[in-house]
């Protein structure tokens, strides 16, 4: 119990960065790392094991089980700020993502009260998960759902995880088995078509809570917290 307390409280520290990027204040902040070219993974299908027993692990991450999951394409990296302005360059979307402005020709970013170009080979952040659906429909593909994610997470066929939180195509619902602990109030009542999962972690967050099963979740609205996305496909070429 102690364990899930800390790690709990790591996770204020992430959002406080939230709060003050959204407040404008000058502060050293951090951000994402660049990253390299994309390409696709082809995962095969099969059963494979979803959940954890880790010992910090949350209840909606229990209990371990078995999914069968087809084959399926998943983007190697995460999207990147110059894949995002194309999909904007092109009409995908009408508002771009937090923080970002047109001067001219050129999209600026604000970070952490500084305003500087957008950073092409950055992933990008703060976008919602109605955004992130919508530039994978642009794209030729889809988000990959939560399960997707982390069967490819775990065979060791993704490239930037840590640098954003990524949007999934699931929504937040309780594995098979659930019990909840230490309350009902801290997942149980999130459950449902309301919140959409996010997997992976930020630049943000604390390493204890960076697990290949750790569920985060939110609104699909939502586009403050520092959540981007990766393309996925049945077993077709995504762009």
């Amino acid at each position: 119990m102690f364990g899930l307390v800390v790690q709990h409280e790591q996770q204020h520290v992430e959002t406080m960065l939230q709060t003050i990027q959204l407040s404008g204040l000058v502060h050293e902040g951090g951000g994402p790392a660049a990253l390299g070219p994309g390409s696709e993974a082809p995962v095969a299908g099969g059963v494979c094991v979803v959940g954890s027993d880790h010992p910090w692990s949350y209840d909606n991450e229990r209990p371990v089980h078995e999914i069968e999951l087809p084959p399926f394409r998943i983007g190697s990296r995460p999207v990147t700020n110059g894949e995002y302005a194309a999909f904007l360059e092109d009409g995908g979307w009408d508002e771009p993502p937090l923080g970002w402005e047109r001067d001219g020709e050129e999209w600026l970013r604000r970070r952490f009260g500084r305003l500087a170009p957008v950073a092409p080979h950055e992933p990008v952040q703060h976008v919602s998960w109605h955004e992130a659906a919508a530039f994978a429909r642009w794209a030729g593909g889809r988000l990959p759902t939560e399960a997707e994610w982390e069967h490819a997470a775990s065979a060791g066929a993704l490239d930037g995880v840590g640098q954003v939180w990524e949007w999934t195509a699931s929504d937040f619902a309780a594995y098979p088995g659930f019990e909840a602990f230490p309350y009902r109030e801290y997942s149980e009542v999130f459950f449902g078509p309301r919140y959409k999962v996010l997997r992976g972690s930020s630049w943000a967050t604390h390493r204890a809570v960076a697990r290949t099963s750790f569920r985060n979740w939110d609104l699909p609205v939502r586009r403050q917290i520092f959540a981007g996305l990766r393309l996925a496909g049945d077993a077709q070429p995504v762009r």
